[in-house]
């Protein structure tokens, strides 16, 4: 792709275009947190036309950070999507988080685009974030191209970085470009695949156009290295250029071109680029390589689902004459025009007023209005194709995860999974009146964020709000005050505690009740074991001989998983359990399901006293990055948390990387803490890790008793 003249007036927008398949990217920004995945966004916005002025998020004037608490943070919170064009291609955008707590922002993303432009800070390189969101686009097979931002900072290594993203995210780099400067002198890149170089102004505050010019002399020789690395390695991954290299002709730039795009679409290499978005130098060859190297809707596989009505599995390929077929991965409560469920049409098209099926819960949907749009703001248009990332008005009992499909054709797509919250809060009302209020704006967060969960405790009376970090709740607790109006007092953090059990054990579940005419009788023999960590519930029905009807077995069970919310310990949830019914009996004129429902929770909680219950506590994975001098006090503050150190890696300039396991209920307060010890210096990184059993020690301290109960 040339980059022309016309760069910085490309042809505005307009919502009723049609584009064919092959010229529609949907990608995603991803990337640890202040990479720099914001401001590349809003250059991209503003070089395709889409806006007219550079939004900043220092400012708090970025487009795409809409949200008051995002603008007064200058971090993103939620994901924002938004079209433009480039080339005469269609770009539907997406910019992710890059707080772990937002974690479920980039899941849900990323399950719905087609390709991923990943962010890397030139200086710190590939940071622990970096990492999750790579195994996060891992899993859904997302290829991606990487860009190292800021390289006009000190400090910022090209050649570093790339080695990162080989050694940390086992990756195969494919560098196509070089940068022209260093550090403060970083003036353009040299691209590698047409052997030229582009400038951009000097220290530009505001945007220019790429000027080409010679590859620079002093540069020649390592360009031409580069160059013939890039083949021989392209040479082992695509059997085109294998040929021609083994027969020793030259590789023309469209064959080039070509095999990265093959390679990059078969996830076997990552090409690299590199500029500065601050400084508004490579935003254009970013650009040209997202419609180069990154799929359309046309290059991914057929969506794989099962049929609705048969379960046999089913596809259907990227076609706007097939049946319509949508995964909803979005819903939002807008203050102006009511609930917003976002959605990626796999195949298919769909016009406002049609009639589609959940096939999800088996409900039918009307399409209220279809709009497009650009973070906050919407453009309504009559119907939309296949590719589309679309907003939908009127759907009522569609949810994240949920599929949308054509009533004659239904089909159901793997919806998406989230990671369970791992820190909880206790809520209140400060009045009757902000009662109402709370809950209904509680019920339209759980709504929009699936990793936010709301409880309450019959025992204490308290409403627990449950999320994914501190910084989770607090914007949570932020915006329920400031949208819903709400007045509210909240607890301090509880960790999400489960229990689990260590050994065999078998009991008798019974309940018998007389009072007079017919009565309660229902009686079965359970028992349970140990499962591995992360296997969740099992159950087993092994009663023989009609001893216990079947209708009284699906009672009990209903009953073992109520039991098994509130666990003998201290009310935690039980996990990692296998619960086997091997015996029973009951009465012909008083057994019934509430009975038998009533046996399996006395059962469960009497087997589970009996199986050695333990706590098991959630471990977070910890990564600081400190200089080198107070990484004797952070080590031995990890140690006094019960941190369990995992590696340490030292950088150039004396950088420390110190990699350890941690108790979330030590981590509480830990920036406060990290900032005194380094004097600011040092920063650090979170992300839910698995759980573990609690010492015997610390049990004691949470259920204040001994932690195995006879």
């Amino acid at each position: 792709m040339v980059i022309t003249p016309t760069t910085l007036k490309n042809k505005p927008m307009t919502t009723s275009e049609r584009f064919p398949l092959e010229r529609i990217r949907n990608i995603g920004i991803i990337a640890h947190i202040d990479a720099g995945k914001t401001t590349t966004s809003e250059r991209i916005l503003f070089y395709t036309g889409r806006t007219y002025k550079i939004g900043a998020v220092d400012e708090g004037t970025a487009v795409l950070d809409w949200m008051e608490q995002e603008r007064e943070r200058g971090i993103t919170i939620t994901s924002a999507a938004t079209t433009c064009q480039w080339h005469n291609h269609r770009i539907n955008l997406i910019d992710t988080p890059g707080h772990v707590d937002f974690t479920a922002e980039v899941e849900r993303s990323l399950r719905v685009l087609d390709g991923g432009v990943v962010v890397l800070d030139a200086v710190a390189g590939v940071e622990a974030q970096s990492e999750t969101v790579w195994r996060q686009a891992n899993r859904y097979h997302v290829p991606r191209i990487c860009f190292v931002n800021k390289m006009d900072r000190v400090g910022a290594d090209y050649y570093n970085t790339i080695a990162m993203i080989e050694k940390r995210l086992q990756a195969t780099p494919l560098p196509i470009q070089l940068p022209l400067g260093k550090e403060e002198t970083f003036r353009g890149v040299i691209d590698l695949i047409e052997n030229k170089a582009w400038t951009f102004i000097q220290d530009a505050q505001s945007p220019s156009e790429p000027v080409e010019v010679p590859v620079p002399e002093s540069d020649r020789a390592e360009c031409a290295k580069f160059r013939e690395k890039l083949i021989e390695k392209l040479a082992e991954l695509d059997d085109h250029i294998m040929v021609a290299y083994l027969e020793g002709k030259e590789v023309t730039i469209s064959e080039l071109k070509e095999a990265l795009r093959r390679v990059t679409l078969a996830n076997k290499g990552v090409p690299v680029l590199c500029g500065t978005s601050l400084r508004n130098k490579g935003v254009q060859p970013l650009l040209d390589a997202v419609i180069d190297y990154l799929p359309s809707p046309q290059d991914t596989p057929p969506v794989a689902g099962i049929d609705a009505r048969s379960g046999a599995p089913v596809t259907r390929p990227a076609n706007d004459d097939a049946p319509f077929c949508a995964l909803a991965f979005k819903a939002v409560a807008d203050p102006f025009m009511g609930r917003l469920v976002y959605i990626r049409v796999y195949s298919g098209q769909v016009k406002t007023g049609t009639q589609v099926l959940n096939s999800t819960r088996g409900k039918r949907e009307r399409i209220g209005r279809l709009v497009l749009m650009h973070a906050n703001h919407r453009e309504d248009i009559t119907g939309t194709e296949t590719g589309a990332i679309v907003a939908c008005l009127g759907l009522k009992d569609t949810f994240t995860g949920d599929t949308l499909c054509s009533s004659e054709h239904p089909i159901l797509l793997e919806s998406i999974r989230f990671p369970e919250p791992v820190l909880s809060v206790a809520i209140e009302p400060k009045t009757r009146m902000d009662q109402d209020k709370m809950f209904d704006g509680l019920q339209k967060l759980t709504d929009e964020d699936p990793t936010f969960k709301v409880a309450h405790n019959q025992e204490t009376g308290q409403t627990i709000i449950s999320g994914m970090g501190e910084l989770h709740l607090e914007i949570l607790v932020d915006r329920l005050l400031r949208e819903f109006g709400v007045g509210a007092k909240v607890g301090p953090p509880q960790v999400a505690y489960r229990e689990t059990i260590t050994k065999k054990a078998k009991a008798e579940g019974r309940f018998v009740r007389q009072s007079g005419g017919r009565g309660q009788y229902g009686d079965i023999w359970l028992e349970v074991e140990p499962l591995e960590r992360g296997a969740g519930y099992q159950f087993v029905d092994e009663v023989k001989g009609g001893n216990v009807p079947r209708e009284f077995i699906v009672a009990a069970e209903a009953g073992i998983r109520e039991a098994l919310n509130v666990g003998v310990l201290a009310d935690y949830p039980v996990v990692d359990i296998k619960v086997t019914a091997v015996d029973g009996s009951y009465h012909e004129v008083d057994s019934s399901q509430m009975a038998f429902k009533m046996a399996g929770s006395i059962g469960l909680k009497e087997a589970a006293r009996r199986a050695g219950p333990v706590l098991l506590e959630p471990i977070m994975r910890l990564e600081v990055v400190t200089p080198g001098q107070f990484m004797g006090d952070i080590i031995g503050d990890l140690n006094s948390r019960r941190g369990h150190i995992e590696t340490i890696e030292t950088q150039q300039a004396g950088t420390c990387i110190i990699r350890c396991l941690i108790p979330l209920s030590e981590t509480f307060g830990y920036a406060t803490t990290v900032r005194s010890l380094t004097q600011g210096r040092a920063t650090h990184s979170m992300e839910p890790h698995s759980y573990r059993q609690v010492p015997a020690d610390v049990a004691n301290q949470i259920t204040g008793k001994t932690t195995e109960v006879k």
